[in-house]
């Protein structure tokens, strides 16, 4: 990363859990969940906020002031990102960027969404959406890789799958061991919207999506909201937080290239070299060689929609050579006890997917683990190396149309563990514990400069 620009720190973040779309709960009360707890895991209060991007794909314009306005209303400039399913990580981009730039000591992303039950559809139904090449060129593809059925996105990665199936030589039993980890992890995800566990048979035997998913293989539509707050090394001294601050060393954001349609690849046409491009970027960014510093990597949160994604996804990063990527599977080196631990909160597929809040929601369970606050999800052996920093935490989230995050994360050198932190503030530990807000805790973080009519709409809520 070029000297000009600042290092950058995750000092607070919160989430709700993810739940089924039932319109239970509206967007500005699970924002105020989220938000309310990271700035009390912060340490601060919303006055701190110098700029807030908040992302969301299912709501209306300006919804991001709504969601905020609960913490205060005190005049910052507040972004609305819409970026399909990488629209969290977006977000938190920008709030990167405001900091590292100097723009700002400290930012907020915020990601909710509220959807509706079902597959995703057009919102817009009087105009052709911004993804309907991707879905005549799957249509196409099928004229060669065979007929297909089922709705047009998960078709996408099934052919994706069914393309990486007959290069390497993987089979349907490696998407359903994948479906299989995830649901396993999230058993010990208080914020999982599925925490059944379901086992590789179960997954096989859920109802077919398309000729080679089921069910269990696909991430589930969900509502919830996460929040990361990001600050200046100053910031994270200034407010000793050396003891929960984690680094934020790497981080691209990528767009799709040309070969996305003329190569005629299924699996470029959900992203994989879109992936393969922005991870070589950030390990780059983070000063490593090409094909270098994956091995240095302990823990990653990685965007699993369906679970033919996870498996190429492993080859786009560079976690393997691409034909081996279901070896990597079948030797456990994507699970406890092997060489990564992937998706430790269950994935998309287990703890949901609430499209907005997705990536923010990825970022927090990494800070949680390299804090090692994760409880029974804990990667072990994180810290076990020389380099007191200890192993790197990786986040991958991507979005058709297209856009893809990938981040690096790390403990600085300065991180001294002890003493005070977020969990004394929250008085519980909420890397493995989700409980509701109080009123008493928004008044420890909400802005001096608040609207008396806004609070009391959003406390009634509570």
């Amino acid at each position: 990363m070029p000297s000009k620009f600042r290092r950058t720190f995750i000092i607070g973040c919160g989430s709700t859990a993810f739940i089924k779309p039932r319109g239970e709960r509206t967007t500005e009360e699970m924002s105020l969940e989220a938000g309310t707890k990271a700035l009390l895991d912060a340490g601060i209060t919303y006055d701190a906020i110098e700029a807030a991007f908040v992302g969301f794909c299912y709501s209306e314009s300006m919804s991001g002031q709504s969601a905020l306005y609960h913490l205060g209303m005190s005049g910052i400039p507040i972004t609305n990102v819409n970026n399909n399913c990488s629209t969290g990580s977006t977000a938190l981009v920008h709030a990167v960027n405001a900091v590292k730039t100097s723009l700002a000591e400290c930012a907020l992303a915020l990601g909710f969404e509220r959807m509706a039950s079902g597959s995703l559809t057009n919102h817009f139904p009087d105009r052709a959406g911004p993804t309907v090449l991707f879905g005549v060129k799957t249509l196409e593809l099928e004229e060669t890789l065979g007929e297909n059925f089922g709705p047009v996105a998960p078709r996408m990665f099934s052919n994706a799958g069914k393309e990486y199936c007959a290069k390497y030589g993987a089979t349907v039993k490696h998407f359903a061991k994948i479906a299989a980890k995830n649901h396993k992890h999230a058993v010990n995800n208080p914020y999982a919207q599925f925490r059944d566990g379901w086992t590789e048979e179960q997954v096989l035997n859920s109802p077919k999506v398309t000729d080679q998913l089921t069910k269990l293989m696909c991430t589930p539509t969900s509502d919830g909201a996460a929040c990361c707050i990001v600050a200046s090394e100053d910031f994270v001294h200034a407010h000793k937080l050396e003891n929960q601050a984690i680094e934020i060393v790497a981080q691209v954001l990528e767009t799709d290239d040309p070969a996305t349609f003329d190569s005629d690849s299924a699996m470029e046409l959900v992203a994989y070299g879109m992936i393969k491009r922005c991870a070589d970027k950030v390990f780059a960014q983070a000063g490593f060689a090409p094909g270098q510093g994956r091995d240095e990597v302990g823990v990653i949160e990685l965007h699993d929609c369906f679970a033919p994604v996870e498996l190429i996804s492993y080859a786009a990063l560079g976690l393997c050579a691409p034909e081996a990527a279901h070896k990597l599977v079948e030797d456990g080196d994507n699970t406890y006890g092997g060489k990564y631990v992937v998706n430790p909160s269950g994935g998309l597929e287990a703890r949901g997917h609430p499209i907005g809040a997705t990536g923010l929601g990825m970022h927090f369970s990494i800070t949680m683990q390299l804090r090692g606050w994760a409880g029974k999800s804990q990667a072990p052996n994180l810290f076990d190396i020389p380099d007191k920093r200890g192993k790197y935490g990786l986040v991958h989230n991507f979005g058709l149309g297209g856009a893809a995050v990938v981040t690096l994360l790390r403990r600085p050198e300065f991180f001294e563990a002890g003493g005070q932190d977020g969990r004394t503030r929250l008085g519980y530990n909420h890397a493995t514990e989700c409980r509701p807000i109080t009123t008493v805790e928004l008044d420890k973080v909400k802005a001096k400069k608040s609207s008396k009519y806004v609070l009391q709409a959003g406390m009634a809520k509570l």
